[in-house]
């Protein structure tokens, strides 16, 4: 079982890709679906672009918590973490450039984002994890490569939330601002393991925010006889 998630699929929703401006990746977490991402996806806005999510076998990408050492969520994290670049490529196959590629996620899936963004850094559209940090033990968390500057980079996360730690949202966004991405931290006074409304408006405000589609100039456009 290498590839545990290989044949899982993929739900595809909005603006089909060849047309869509910008392309969001969202992971749901563990126990949840593609699916019940959708209510999240509207009401950012995301389905004004074209939704690439993922699916996990029996739904949930790695078995242990987060905190463990990367090796006890072997193959399943390696698995994880390529279907996230499946998505990732056929968005790039379709025309869409990274800087207009958004990796999203919440609980299981926020950590995921993340970490496919730490572990192949450039600079997109831009990273929000809505409950989650990097991946690892406190030691495995690193500086990242500053492929990822200017990246906009969302960690937010209730300061109560029995499976994040504050303190692993703080060094997640420590890790990403040494980095060069602009980071937003938002920990919210006691609230837990959920989505709220802030956290939507932060990523309809991401997607609002997103660099421009680059056109050709004049020169670069064909005349037509």
């Amino acid at each position: 079982m290498t590839d545990p998630h290989a044949n899982e699929g993929m739900l595809r929703l909005g603006v089909p890709l060849l047309s869509a401006p910008f392309a969001m990746v969202l992971v749901h977490g563990r126990g949840g679906s593609p699916e019940s991402m959708v209510p999240l996806a509207r009401a950012a806005g995301a389905l004004d672009g074209a939704i690439l999510a993922p699916r996990a076998a029996a739904g949930s990408w790695y078995p242990d918590r987060f905190l463990a050492p990367t090796r006890q969520n072997e193959p399943w994290l390696t698995s994880a973490l390529q279907a996230i670049a499946r998505a990732v490529e056929e968005a790039h196959l379709a025309g869409i450039p990274p800087a207009r590629v958004v990796l999203a996620g919440f609980s299981q899936g926020a950590c995921l984002a993340l970490e496919y963004a730490a572990r192949h850094p450039m600079r997109y559209g831009a990273v929000a994890g809505l409950a989650g940090a990097l991946i690892g033990e406190e030691s495995e968390v690193r500086v990242l490569a500053n492929e990822l500057r200017g990246t906009p980079v969302l960690l937010a996360c209730g300061d109560h939330d029995a499976h994040i730690p504050a303190q692993r949202v703080n060094s997640a966004g420590a890790a990403f601002r040494a980095a060069g991405a602009v980071v937003d931290v938002r920990l919210y006074p006691g609230i837990g393991h959920v989505v709220v409304a802030d956290q939507i408006d932060a990523l309809r405000a991401l997607l609002s925010d997103l660099p421009p589609l680059a056109f050709p100039s004049v020169a670069e456009i064909p005349s037509v006889a």
